[in-house]
């Protein structure tokens, strides 16, 4: 019966919630690239960008910033990608390897939850956004309700959903904003008078990394989720460069030019001032959707391996729902910080999956259905506080950029730990299953 009610499981769900995504399903680099560019293309990022731009003059300090804070980003999320092609495995599902399957549970309720917060957030700023342009203000929630449930869709149809809408969405955001950008420049006396403009802000240079390394710390933490469906790791990894490197910096600089050209810090903001009311909708309903798709089927995916159900679609419907009621409530005001603050726990778990995977497995761990997982690795545990414990020191004191910090003390130090805790006798890893 079980053996039925899985077969059933994999014919309606063929992205894979709890398996080893086949050769069969492996996709090219243009793929993953379009799903990857979505993902980054997102409207915090260019809020982020305009807080950075009038902080710092155009040439150099800019480009210097958005340079390294990028190229950090771009190559975390590039090595990650490379163990999510290499396994064919979700973020949640490779936590198992590393953390035990009940530590793993850990990892669905901190990257499924921490997604449905900020699905939250971007359904309440489209609709309010939506409201503000239009003068539909009594609206408000129901446009909530309309915007939270059609960008549910492309999810719950899985891999192949996202990648239809961002091979429409991703080349029309950059056109978009290319032409936008340039107008603003030219609205602003051109390049040179923007590169002249004295900064009005006073964030350090230690700060403006951390914002662009933390915008998508966290979102890139589920890279795996997508990347597991590239045809080899060579494809993931320069899909993720392309993504969390190129794309990523992109939002940022076009954010930033439109801040310090209008004074505006909302790139959809500076559309309406400039009367593009129709395209700064267009550019709100692609960019947030794109986002919000891959936020969707990341807790799917996490609620699938959490309730041990083959199956992501229920989970994408579950998460929508408490996603809605948290933005129709306006419970998603006080969610932000929160859920920034989480930015302190999640890359640490990037980090001991990366060190798991390189220098305890040694780049070669056994398919799922071959091994028996423990309740609970230790040594992982450990190395993941402390990663947590790094990260958050980094933030209180100012010291390193804290994202980066977690992530390497965790990756550091995992394969240290694990060393340890084996010859002791207390770690206990997963054990291959006699055939």
């Amino acid at each position: 019966m079980s053996i039925e009610k899985k077969d059933l499981d994999l014919e309606f769900d063929r992205d894979y919630p709890l398996q080893h995504v086949p050769k069969s399903a492996r996709v090219s680099i243009i793929s993953i690239s379009a799903v990857l560019l979505g993902f980054t293309f997102f409207t915090p990022t260019m809020l982020a960008g305009s807080e950075i731009g009038v902080s710092f003059k155009l040439w150099p300090d800019f480009f210097l910033i958005l340079l390294f804070g990028s190229a950090i980003l771009g190559i975390y999320v590039a090595v990650l990608s490379i163990i999510g092609a290499r396994t064919g495995l979700t973020t949640v599902l490779l936590s198992k390897y590393t953390l035990g399957k009940a530590g793993a549970k850990w990892a669905d309720i901190l990257l499924g939850g921490t997604q449905i917060g900020w699905y939250a957030v971007a359904v309440a700023t489209m609709a309010h956004m939506f409201t503000q342009a239009l003068g539909w203000e009594a609206y408000l929630i129901p446009l909530m309700i309309v915007f939270s449930f059609m960008m549910g869709i492309t999810a719950y149809y899985g891999y192949k959903g996202m990648e239809l809408l961002s091979y429409i969405s991703v080349p029309l955001l950059l056109i978009l904003g290319i032409w936008v950008t340039f107008r603003a420049a030219g609205d602003a006396g051109g390049w040179s008078a923007i590169a002249g403009i004295e900064p009005t802000g006073t964030m350090t240079f230690a700060t403006a990394i951390t914002v662009i390394v933390g915008t998508f710390a966290s979102g890139g933490t589920q890279a795996p989720n997508w990347t597991r469906f590239a045809k080899n790791a060579k494809v993931a990894f320069w899909a993720a460069l392309i993504a969390f490197l190129f794309g990523n910096g992109v939002m940022l600089f076009f954010g930033a030019v439109g801040a310090i050209s209008y004074q505006i810090s909302d790139f959809v903001e500076v559309l309406y001032s400039m009367g593009l009311i129709f395209w700064g909708i267009v550019f709100l309903t692609l960019n947030l959707w794109t986002t919000n798709d891959n936020a969707a089927y990341a807790f799917g995916v996490a609620g699938a391996e959490l309730f041990n159900i083959n199956n992501k679609k229920p989970f994408v419907v579950g998460g929508v729902i408490i996603a809605t009621i948290l933005a129709i409530t306006g419970i998603y005001d006080f969610l932000i910080v929160y859920l920034s603050a989480l930015g302190i726990f999640i890359p640490p778990l990037g980090g001991i999956i990366i060190g798991d995977y390189f220098f305890v497995w040694k780049a070669k761990i056994p398919r799922m259905e071959t091994v028996e997982f423990p309740g609970v690795r230790w040594s992982a545990v450990l190395a993941y506080l402390l990663g947590v414990l790094a990260a958050y020191l980094g933030s209180r004191t100012g010291v390193g950029v804290p994202p980066l910090n977690g992530i390497i003390v965790a990756a550091v130090l995992m394969p240290i730990v694990s060393n340890i805790f084996q010859n002791l006798g207390i770690d206990q890893m997963p054990e291959k299953i006699d055939n």
